[in-house]
């Protein structure tokens, strides 16, 4: 393996199975184009490269490699690894990094066939929702690892006392938010204007979206409205509640869309419902953009939202609690743009800069075969 004492960069293939609007996605990618011109040379691998955060790649100059898998049991999954292989020998890649499952399951096999780099794995979300056989296969890949790299301090804790994972090798990231990106634009402030609690997440299961339909249900009398954003199989049933609620008339389904600011900036309250969560984009970008969160408590949730400081918390499918939350910022002005103006202020500290030297420091330590303690930019607590 060659040091950083023997190279002056260091190249890198950091790897996700496709190239879309989704969270692993979008931090993949940010992290790509901050590491250009450091001492880290990027490269990016997928299975799907024709997404719509290709061309941002494209424009920065990041070579991508596209591995034609379409499932690990076809013969694309063979011709795919030994693309891989030669990819690694031919541009010297000393640290394969794959930032989701299906790439965490692929990876990490090739590279310890190869045995010319480093390999590190991703761990973004609850393996629960993964599958036994998912799971099994993640749990054979943390052996494998060189690092694993959570994205929250529940992660962190979850895969040391859940899964096992020896705590030299879990290394902690936060995921970060362009705040410029996410900035709030100007919306109808006028005292007319109905008040507006909105979400943005994929319509699954998972989400607790009927959790939030049926708390709205108990605050219709102050005459808000629910906007919510995204796609999924979940819309059909989703739909078929607020017929069922009576709220049809005063919930809005919007389909998934990579401009979320533009809802993001009619809210006044964003909730995310979910019963499983690691650290959420959508909050992120939601608390950036201004909006006063409510959250529920679970997963890296209360490590984003202070429950009685920058927003509030609430019990998974606690559905009084959760209405009797939402009435009372409903209700509250002054106390709604506090929490907004905190949750704002807050995400300030999670910068792609940030997150993206504290990779260089993990990339760094791997190397180096340290295994320090886990290396995290910042206080969890802000």
């Amino acid at each position: 393996m060659i040091s950083l004492d023997d190279a002056s960069q260091i190249p890198v293939l950091l790897m996700v199975r496709e190239l879309g609007i989704g969270g692993s996605e979008r931090q993949l990618v940010e992290t790509a184009l901050y590491l250009q011109g450091s001492r880290f040379v990027p490269h990016v691998g997928c299975f799907r490269p024709n997404g719509l955060r290709t061309q941002d790649l494209i424009d920065a100059g990041v070579p991508i490699l596209h591995l034609p898998v379409q499932s690990f049991r076809s013969r694309g999954a063979l011709q795919g690894a030994r693309q891989m292989v030669r990819y690694i020998r031919d541009h010297h890649i000393q640290i394969v990094h794959s930032f989701d499952a299906p790439l965490n399951i692929f990876a990490a096999p090739v590279v310890r066939l190869v045995g010319r780099a480093h390999i590190i794995t991703s761990q973004r979300g609850d393996r629960d929702l993964t599958g036994r056989t998912m799971k099994w296969l993640l749990r054979a890949t943390d052996r494998m690892a060189d690092a694993v790299v959570v994205n929250c301090q529940w992660m962190r804790q979850y895969l040391l006392t859940q899964e096992g994972v020896a705590e030299a090798k879990v290394r902690l990231c936060y995921n970060a938010v362009d705040t410029e990106r996410y900035r709030r634009r100007a919306v109808d402030n006028s005292s007319s204007r109905r008040l507006v609690v909105g979400t943005v997440c994929a319509l699954r299961p998972e989400k607790g979206l009927d959790t939030l339909l049926q708390a709205f249900a108990q605050v219709r009398d102050l005459g808000p409205e629910l906007i919510i954003v995204g796609s999924g199989p979940e819309e059909a049933r989703l739909r078929a509640l607020s017929r069922e609620l009576e709220i049809e008339a005063d919930c809005n389904f919007v389909s998934a869309t990579s401009d979320v600011v533009e809802w993001l900036s009619r809210f006044d309250l964003f909730v995310l419902p979910s019963r499983s969560e690691a650290f959420s984009n959508a909050l992120m970008e939601a608390m950036a953009c201004g909006c006063c969160p409510i959250a529920s408590r679970v997963g890296g949730n209360p490590e984003l939202v202070e429950d009685g400081q920058n927003g509030l918390l609430f019990g998974v499918d606690n559905i009084p609690e959760l209405a009797s939350d939402i009435r009372l910022l409903l209700m509250d002005a002054s106390k709604r743009t506090t929490f907004a103006e905190r949750s704002s202020s807050k995400m300030r500290q999670f910068t792609y800069a940030r997150a993206v030297d504290t990779m260089q420091a993990i990339y760094q330590s791997v190397l180096n075969s340290a295994n320090p303690a886990t290396l995290h930019s910042f206080p969890h607590n802000g």
